[in-house]
């Protein structure tokens, strides 16, 4: 069975085709590279033992998404290509709309011409902005957006809910994750940030390994353990088997759902950064910034929903994920 994945070269989409691989799906991946190289798709084929079906453009083009969708004819689609930095979001907001929402309309214009048995849809706990009772359960409500980011994901929920009411033989799957850190433990893939990274996890490896000089830790006056941000940070390849769980559960029970993907822990910034050095064995320079715009002080998930919904459970700790990010940073500085 052939499976859409759009930025299927991406930190999520790269390990999620391998899960996909493994459950006997067949993916095929369309990117772009622009949060990405194409080297990833090589290495995809080292780990998985075959070639992998991949066209190179952007999604947005209508013309060369109706010809794919022609050739290929797939059964589901996993739609991970977004722009997704919070901070960016806030001083290019335009970039957000048109990548994030303008883009998405094109993609299902082609999907109501082409129709699916499935859709998973990549969203972000940022559309529950501050939360009023930590941790966040599904049913919590959608707090206005503290970036454009997060509004587009909550826009973007919005435009697939009304879609897919009028597709009847469509399910979706709408996955508002956590904190997405790690690697594959191969080291052969991980997360490829352009430019300052924005995550924490490789803010910190390159800082270690050299790259950057030290690490900002931005606040440390909230009202948190120890005053600085608090995370639910999820191993990647924990959440790539939360989209192929849920994708089998819309292909078999034909049933849409809305699921929060978190370990259910809360850890702070400092807390991960002090866990790092541990279990590496490494030290990691650092000073203490102001706030960030779009940060929320605290927010973990209530994830007992998709426990029970598709059988989930988180397989790596806090700790694995940082070794495996290290190990793929060392791998990378090779290159």
């Amino acid at each position: 069975m052939k499976i859409l994945v759009t930025g299927g070269a991406g930190f999520i989409g790269s390990h999620t085709v391998i899960a996909l691989i493994e459950n006997g799906y067949q993916p095929i991946i369309i990117d772009d590279y622009r949060n990405s190289e194409p080297f990833i798709i090589d290495n995809l084929c080292e780990i998985t033992g075959g070639n992998i079906t991949h066209y190179a453009f952007d999604f947005g083009n209508s013309k060369e998404l109706s010809k794919v969708f022609e050739k290929e004819n797939p059964s589901g689609i996993i739609h991970f290509a977004a722009d997704k930095a919070v901070n960016e979001s806030v001083s290019n907001p335009l970039k957000y709309y048109h990548n994030n929402l303008s883009n998405l309309v094109t993609l299902l214009n082609v999907v109501a011409k082409f129709p699916v048995e499935a859709f998973v849809f990549s969203s972000s706990c940022t559309v529950y902005g501050v939360p009023d009772q930590i941790p966040v359960k599904e049913n919590a409500p959608v707090k206005k957006a503290f970036s454009p980011y997060g509004y587009t994901k909550q826009v973007g929920e919005k435009i697939l809910a009304d879609f897919f009411k009028n597709q009847e033989k469509t399910s979706l799957s709408t996955l508002r994750y956590f904190n997405p850190i790690g690697a594959h433990p191969s080291a052969l893939i991980g997360e490829l940030p352009v430019g300052v990274p924005n995550g924490l996890a490789p803010f910190i490896t390159q800082t270690a390994i050299g790259k950057r000089k030290e690490l900002t830790i931005y606040g440390d006056d909230y009202q948190t353990i120890d005053g600085t941000c608090i995370r639910d940070y999820i191993h990647v390849a924990d959440l790539a088997n939360a989209h192929v769980l849920s994708l089998n559960h819309n292909l078999q029970k034909k049933e849409s759902v809305l699921l929060n993907v978190g370990t259910g822990e809360g850890y702070s910034v400092m807390q991960v950064l002090n866990a790092f050095q541990k279990v590496n064995n490494i030290s990691v320079a650092y000073k203490i910034g102001g706030r960030r715009d779009g940060d929320v002080p605290a927010i973990y998930a209530d994830n007992s929903l998709i426990k029970q919904k598709i059988n989930w459970q988180p397989k790596y700790s806090l700790d694995d994920a940082l070794e495996h990010a290290w190990r793929w940073e060392k791998k990378l500085a090779e290159r």
